[in-house]
């Protein structure tokens, strides 16, 4: 290229880098050379929700969808009409990945096959982004750790939790550090009768898919303990038990529809109501045989409903953590005790609109949307107590749609900005990936045998009294 025909074209791209809207974490995305290549193996809700149809609608400009791949042909087929992809589906990944070579593989699948697709996405040499939890178990993960180190490749972790305008504001307040040394945090996580029986409906409800709901859900808030902890865990100790969901019932059967106890049955749920869910697995069922709206009294159902977990940290901080699946209100609260004063914070609490219970079902739907909608009447409270002194309250705009606008500034993160400044450490790789999953591996053990677990006896990784960064 002459230099005169260098500068014209670099002066072009250095417009279009003027012109293009800032992205949601603040910086614009420079234009690449060319597009990413993407391949999507698992065609569930989440996967071509959050990681297929927004990707499109909002990053087509960088990616490209060069495959999707499902065991079941009917719902792959459906997610490329919904994902609006234009590219050739698969029920072989390896096949996939050999006819499209992508550059990265997104993994959605169940839980328990993660590994699998990470590993040979690693070896067969392309990039890969996982949902959270990034596997089920400790062998599982060893085999990933050793792959990515053996590929040099890297894996990225879905912690879209950690993006979340309200969970980012407390980690810019620990780390200014007002409490002075923090000591103990006490978490609590709510799941409501519509979206913690969900749960128990699916997949989810057995271990070997989902590894209980200790690796599934909590992942998401071990990952959050540890990134504002800023520390690795030592050692667990937890209770749980199945007393509610599963054997525990008078009556069953197989799923929903059919069931003969729809008019006794307070958890019975009409999938039919639901168009997309109906077109997605209802429509599929006979390729797999997976119900979407499996009978949450059945008797193979082999997870916790309940657990309690003790999280000892290498920098000397205990952590006092509870899961309920089964409460009448979805939300959470937090606590972090200093020498110097407290930090609470908390969403979805009924009593906050005083008293008025809002419709949990319709709650979590828009939880789950992927078009942000801030309410500019309401707003998130953090209050910092400062001993012998005053309160303050810290108002952070209430932000509704993909895990509080998480979803979306991870994806920004991931496709449209890669190498901004992350001065936070909001980008996380497998280490991340490990410790959380590390404390709810270790917390399914020692509710299993009534004995506290050392994270070290798990994994070679060594805990870290100042967390280490690794993306």
């Amino acid at each position: 290229m002459k230099r005169r025909d260098f500068l014209a074209a670099a002066g072009v791209a250095a417009a279009a880098a003027l012109t293009r809207p800032t992205s949601l974490l603040g910086i614009p995305a420079v234009p690449t050379p060319r597009k990413r290549r993407i391949a999507l193996v698992g065609t569930g809700v989440r996967g071509i929700s959050l990681w297929g149809k927004s990707l499109v609608e909002k990053h087509s400009d960088v990616l490209e969808f060069v495959g999707l791949c499902d065991i079941n042909p009917g719902r792959v087929a459906y997610a490329q009409q919904y994902i609006g992809a234009d590219c050739p589906t698969f029920t072989d990944f390896e096949q996939m990945v050999d006819k499209t070579r992508p550059d990265t593989v997104i993994v959605t699948t169940v839980d328990g096959t993660h590994h699998q697709f990470i590993i040979k996405g690693l070896q067969m040499g392309t990039e890969v982004i996982t949902e959270k939890p990034m596997t089920i178990d400790e062998d599982k993960c060893r085999h990933i750790l050793r792959a990515e180190k053996q590929s040099r490749r890297k894996v990225h972790v879905g912690f879209n939790y950690r993006y979340s305008s309200h969970f980012t504001k407390i980690k810019e307040l620990l780390a200014a550090q007002p409490l002075g040394k923090v000591t103990s945090v006490d978490f609590h996580w709510y799941l409501n009768t519509d979206h913690g029986a969900s749960y128990f409906r699916r997949w989810h409800g057995l271990r070997k898919c989902s590894g209980t709901l200790l690796l599934h859900k909590a992942t998401h808030h071990f990952d959050l303990l540890n990134w504002w902890i800023d520390s690795d865990p030592v050692e667990v100790h937890a209770f749980g038990a199945l007393e509610h969901y599963g054997h525990n019932h008078p009556f069953r059967h197989t799923h929903c529809r059919p069931c003969p106890y729809k008019e006794k049955c307070k958890f019975y749920w009409d999938i039919t109501k639901d168009k997309h869910l109906m077109k997605l697995y209802v429509a599929n069922e006979h390729y797999d045989g997976y119900l979407r709206d499996a009978c949450l009294w059945r008797n193979e159902i082999d997870i916790f409903d309940k657990m309690a977990v003790q999280i000892k940290y290498a920098n000397n901080v205990q952590v006092s953590y509870s899961l309920t699946t089964y409460s009448p209100f979805e939300g959470w609260q937090i606590a972090f005790n200093g020498f110097e004063g407290r930090l609470d914070s908390w969403d979805g609490l009924p009593w906050e609109k005083g008293l008025q219970m809002v419709d949990q079902s319709a709650l979590h739907a828009l939880e789950m949307k992927q078009d942000l909608e801030e309410d500019k009447s309401r707003f998130n409270s953090i209050m910092i107590s400062h001993n012998f002194g005053s309160t303050e309250q810290i108002k952070v705009p209430k932000i509704y749609g993909g895990h509080g606008g998480g979803d979306a500034r991870l994806r920004e993160r991931l496709f449209a900005a890669p190498d901004a400044p992350d001065p936070l450490g909001h980008a996380a790789g497998t280490r991340d990936g490990a410790m959380s999953i590390l404390i709810g591996i270790a917390a399914r053990k020692s509710i299993d045998t009534g004995k506290p677990v050392k994270i070290k006896d798990l994994t070679d990784l060594v805990p870290q009294a100042k967390r280490l960064q690794t993306v």
